[in-house]
């Protein structure tokens, strides 16, 4: 800050503002979100069976069923449990345009709960399954 007089023997502040240890933070933050934002994970984990397929195109945004290896069944992030996972598709799919659902399942899970989930998904209405695999290493 500087102290100058005018012609007119009147005083004012004149001030800077110095913009290099903003931009010095601005770039910090840059750095760390661009290390974390790789790390962020989304969905829940499941070790998926690896297969050749196809891909899918969804023209809405997908809603698709978890069964994780400890049998816990998840719409997109949300817990439901078998009994009322029939009721909780009916209630989503009254306000979609699309019967389509994308199916994921632990590889480990005993065939049978798999496809006691698909029956319930089936009598729930849902005319198009899509089942989620990893692809094959070659």
């Amino acid at each position: 800050m500087a102290l100058t007089t005018n012609n007119n023997k009147q005083s004012r502040l004149l001030s800077e503002i110095n913009v290099t240890p903003f931009v010095d933070v601005m770039l910090v933050l840059l750095i760390i979100f661009m290390v974390a934002a790789p790390l962020v994970q989304h969905g829940v984990d499941v070790d998926l069976p690896k297969a050749t397929t196809k891909n899918i195109t969804a023209k809405e945004e997908q809603l698709t069923i978890t069964i994780t290896k400890d049998k816990k069944i998840y719409v997109n992030k949300m817990v439901v449990e078998l009994p009322v996972l029939k009721e909780r598709l009916i209630k989503i799919f009254k306000q979609r345009t699309e019967n389509q659902l994308f199916f994921k399942a632990d590889k480990s899970l005993p065939y049978g709960y798999v496809i006691q989930v698909m029956a319930e998904i089936k009598n729930a209405g849902i005319e198009k399954l899509g089942i989620i695999t990893m692809p094959v290493e070659e």
